[in-house]
């Protein structure tokens, strides 16, 4: 009998076709920088080991380097298609395609780095926090540590007020939305900077549960709506020029449930919860935003100053 985990890993590999993995190569911005960071983060001679492989691209990355690397892919049609293109590339031979369950699943030796691509805007949905975390304790179990380095070695995430407009052909429809970030959207209003929430630092310990109760300044008049979340990628640090390589995902615009009139000034209470590879309803469900008191106000933001 299934497990519920695998019940879920079944039920998403519904919704996650192989030609979704296809969209991902087609994704410039994606693509660009994780060859950027795996070419940084991997030396000569390296092993390294892939949690969810999908189409093997980013373990061909590391095998430009690397002298082994172990590609790690649940899914058995993504599997076959890894296989069949890493065949088609340079170096593709030094990536062997496992077939397995990554949560389970450990390399026959130690390895250098470990890169884990499961990631979904906010954290949610896809289960990356939970898998490098179980992969923390089964490695330093079998190997001891030191740890490998893990790719992404960080996320920051943020969050701000929107006016969103649902308004489709005169359909009203309060969805999430899915916004690239290099596009102004005409429907979409900023009324206060993005503030950060939660940093993960991968190399340390990091817990699945994320909540977060926080106040930002209203810059322009509105209604708030909507909440958009910011998930930026710290895919490599390259201490030696000050600087990162990062990947910006998407961002996710979620609806509020009682929106709130605001102007200039005003402070808005935001508060939620949520487990990282949670459901998208789950966290939305949780969000809970309403202007406070200028007396309160005051009071509040003195205390987190």
């Amino acid at each position: 009998m299934l497990n519920e985990r695998e019940i879920e890993s079944c039920y998403l590999g519904q919704f996650i076709p192989v030609h979704y993995h296809h969209n991902m190569l087609m994704d410039q911005n994606r693509m660009h920088g994780f060859k950027s960071a795996i070419n940084y983060a991997v030396k000569p001679g390296a092993r390294v080991l892939e949690l969810g492989g999908g189409t093997g691209v980013l373990s061909w990355f590391a095998a430009g380097k690397a002298s082994k690397v172990y590609c790690v892919e649940f899914n058995p049609d993504m599997v076959a298609a890894a296989r069949k293109m890493l065949s088609m590339n340079p170096n593709g031979h030094k990536v062997e395609v496992v077939h397995a369950d990554a949560f389970e699943y450990l390399p026959p030796e130690p390895v250098d780095v470990v890169i884990c691509e499961m990631i979904h805007v906010a954290m949610v949905r896809e289960k990356q926090v939970e898998m490098m975390e179980s992969f923390k304790r089964r490695y330093l179990a079998r190997f001891g540590g030191p740890l490998p380095l893990f790719l992404p070695e960080a996320v920051i995430m943020a969050v701000q007020p929107l006016q969103q407009d649902y308004d489709f052909e005169g359909f009203y429809a309060p969805i999430v939305q899915f916004q690239a970030t290099n596009v102004q959207m005409p429907g979409t209003v900023e009324l206060a900077p993005a503030a950060v929430y939660s940093i993960l630092d991968f190399s340390q310990p990091n817990d699945t549960l994320i909540s977060w109760e926080g106040q930002m300044r209203i810059e322009k008049a509105g209604c708030v709506n909507a909440m958009r979340f910011v998930t930026k990628n710290i895919l490599a640090v390259v201490p030696e020029e000050n600087s990162t390589i990062d990947w910006l995902n998407h961002y996710m615009s979620l609806p509020i449930a009682n929106p709130v009139q605001v102007k200039a000034g005003d402070v808005l209470q935001v508060s939620f919860q949520y487990r990282t590879g949670g459901s998208i309803p789950a966290l939305e469900a949780a969000l809970r935003v309403s202007v406070v008191g200028e007396k309160a106000a005051t009071a509040q933001m003195a205390a987190y100053a």
